[in-house]
């Protein structure tokens, strides 16, 4: 496929893209920054994208920027994971789109010598599931140990602090979305 038949394929895509999420062209400017005018041309074919144009698109719709331009696959079916490392905990994020719910690998330390368990508040809401180890888990006055296979689903405004509860490490797959947005589990269909 030449880079003519890719960025041919372009403009459909980000017009698809635009009416499943109900927007108007007007928002999609007051979104990226791009005007309404040029959004036009490009989902009309009559301007060629440029990757200034297309990062915040991808951003704006939540998808990846391969997607925009559908990449052709490398072959390669691995996520090449990046590890963070923040306050003691080692974060690896697993979900590579912008917005909505987002997945987390979080391992966090052994537990030390200090009782502190200072609690935070943010805006969210969390769910997970703990993978090895054993977590202590504090949410408002209440206080919670889960092992292997238990999870736990909580409004992130209700002051929470979550750490191993042993000397080892507790690795947790974590969901965390916006306000209002829940992991919704249906059992399966039979």
């Amino acid at each position: 496929m030449s880079n003519d038949d890719v960025l041919a394929g372009v403009g459909p895509r980000l017009r698809a893209l635009r009416q499943a999420r109900r927007t108007t062209l007007a928002g999609l400017a007051t979104e990226t920054g791009l005007t309404a005018s040029t959004l036009s041309r490009l989902e009309n074919g009559k301007l060629r994208p440029t990757l200034e144009q297309l990062l915040p698109l991808a951003r704006a719709h939540g998808v990846p920027l391969d997607d925009l331009v559908a990449a052709p696959p490398t072959g390669d079916p691995r996520i090449h994971l990046r590890p963070v490392r923040r306050s003691g905990l080692t974060i690896v994020p697993l979900t590579r789109r912008a917005g909505g719910v987002q997945a987390y690998k979080v391992i966090y330390p052994p537990a030390g010598r200090a009782s502190t368990t200072k609690r935070q508040t943010h805006e969210g809401y969390e769910w997970f599931y703990v993978l090895n180890g054993k977590v202590r888990f504090v949410l408002g006055e209440q206080e919670f140990l889960l092992a292997e296979g238990e999870a736990a689903e909580f409004d992130t405004r209700v002051p929470h602090w979550i750490g191993s509860a042993d000397r080892r490490p507790a690795e947790l797959l974590t969901l965390f979305g916006p306000q209002g947005e829940r992991a919704h589990l249906s059992p399966a269909k039979k």
